[in-house]
């Protein structure tokens, strides 16, 4: 098909690979999202009497039978399609002529990617959810299975006070699901449509927008059709801001299983067949995955920054600028999405050493422990502290698992509220279970059968 905004001249081939880009490449993630609201839009048009019922009827057959040709693989988008908004209306134009033609009425390739980008980040941020519930789940299994085998704990990586596996699993846990409650509640700004909206000021014609809105389940319209447009970009940087802090808590626990399998410390083993080995010695079995983990957390707190930098100064209404946040979106959620599936299976089939982790319980662990025995008899701490701390050849070790049952306060080793985190944990994916089948019901009234792979 021609380009949407063809006109009676032939657009110079260098000018046409330098402003699609790869964008095409980008867009075969977002048919899907495309067909839900150029079938919001087919519907509002009838409503309004710009398409009869037959032509509102022949058009979302026409999405339909796109839907089934991409759960088959099919319908590629090809540079000379620009994007796959020109290639499903070209679709439908090739199929049904000036029914086919009429599908663009009233919107702009703008709010048409708006909208397809806003559904696209709502499935996003359902997935990645889902994806970091897995994982803190599998954190809580490996907590649970360890509760009484003692760690050292560290500050500044030497040896500090008395810990658990459970608690440093658990630690990872309830950050995560943190990260997921905050996700979950970004959900609630990406909520709202901008069909509508236009190349950022309206049309003319009665369009319904709380109709359309309502068709595709989002909560409300976005009112200003201005703001609609200005969100581009800064929705999508707030979408990788959650994604990275969701990378920074994996990053860290990558870390800390690089230095824990090391054979000097010995605390855990990873499962063989998620290690590597080395092309000249025969010997080693590498953790690539715990080292590219940590640079994938690089790479996806870059997309955000990339996006903010292209939008920083932009003015008002639409700018092609836009354009060039797509691949960073798309990129970074993808990175995370697979860095937390990684990882959730690394947790699971990790390998404890007891032994090795009572063994590593020295006596120095147990010498702030020394310090409150003192002021439990009365002392005061600094004078405590000090007496210690010039005597510390005297601190005695003891048995790590009663130590660690000694700590009685909300959250440490000894009470360390598992069954509060599995409630969390619980409500977590309700939430997100609920969400993911009210809008599989809404995509299926819509487009049947692209809930199969939308979702």
């Amino acid at each position: 098909m021609a380009k949407l905004w063809q006109k009676n001249y032939t657009l110079d081939s260098m000018m046409e690979h330098f402003t699609v880009r790869n964008d095409y490449i980008y867009d075969q993630e977002l048919v899907l999202s495309d067909l839900i609201g150029s079938a919001a839009h087919a519907k509002g048009l009838g409503r309004i009497g710009i398409l009869s019922g037959d032509e509102v009827s022949s058009l979302l057959s026409g999405l339909e039978e796109i839907a089934e040709a991409r759960k088959g693989g099919a319908f590629p988008i090809t540079l000379a399609d620009e994007d796959c908004h020109t290639a499903i209306e070209g679709y439908l134009t090739d199929k049904l002529g000036d029914t086919g033609k009429k599908i663009h009425t009233g919107r702009s390739r703008n709010d048409q990617v708006q909208t397809a980008l806003r559904i696209y980040m709502r499935e996003a941020a359902l997935k990645l959810s889902s994806a970091a519930l897995g994982f803190a789940s599998s954190l809580m299994r490996l907590a649970k299975e360890n509760e009484d085998v003692p760690m050292p704990g560290r500050t500044h990586m030497q040896i500090a006070m008395p810990s658990s596996v459970a608690l440093w699993a658990l630690s990872f846990a309830e950050e995560t699901m943190e990260e997921v409650s905050m996700l979950l509640d970004f959900g609630k700004v990406l909520d709202q449509s901008p069909l509508g909206s236009a190349a950022s000021y309206g049309v003319t014609l009665p369009l319904d927008r709380e109709y359309t809105a309502s068709l595709m389940g989002f909560e409300r319209v976005q009112n200003n059709v201005l703001y609609a447009n200005n969100s581009r970009g800064k929705f999508e940087a707030m979408f990788l801001d959650h994604a990275e802090y969701l990378a920074l808590t994996v990053s860290k626990l990558a870390q800390d299983l690089m230095l824990f399998t090391l054979p000097e410390f010995g605390y855990f083993s990873l499962p063989r067949e998620l290690c590597t080995g080395s092309s000249i010695m025969p010997q080693k079995k590498n953790p690539d995955g715990l080292e590219l983990a940590r640079s994938s957390t690089a790479i996806i707190s870059s997309c955000s920054m990339r996006v903010k930098s292209i939008i920083k100064a932009l003015p008002s209404g639409y700018n092609r600028d836009f354009q060039d946040t797509k691949e960073p979106l798309i990129e970074g959620y993808r990175s995370t999405e697979e860095l937390l599936l990684i990882m959730d299976e690394m947790v699971s089939k990790l390998e404890v050493h007891p032994d090795r982790l009572i063994a590593a319980c020295t006596p120095e662990l147990y010498a702030t422990d020394r310090v409150m025995e003192k002021v439990l008899s009365g002392g005061n701490f600094r004078d405590s502290y000090k007496d210690v701390g010039l005597n510390l050849d005297k601190v005695e070790g003891e048995d790590p698992v009663s130590s660690l049952r000694k700590r009685t306060s909300i959250g440490t080793a000894g009470n360390l509220g598992i069954e509060k985190d599995e409630r969390w944990l619980a409500a977590l994916e309700s939430a997100c279970s609920e969400r993911i089948a009210r809008l599989s019901g809404v995509y299926q009234a819509l487009v049947p059968g692209i809930s199969e792979v939308i979702l």
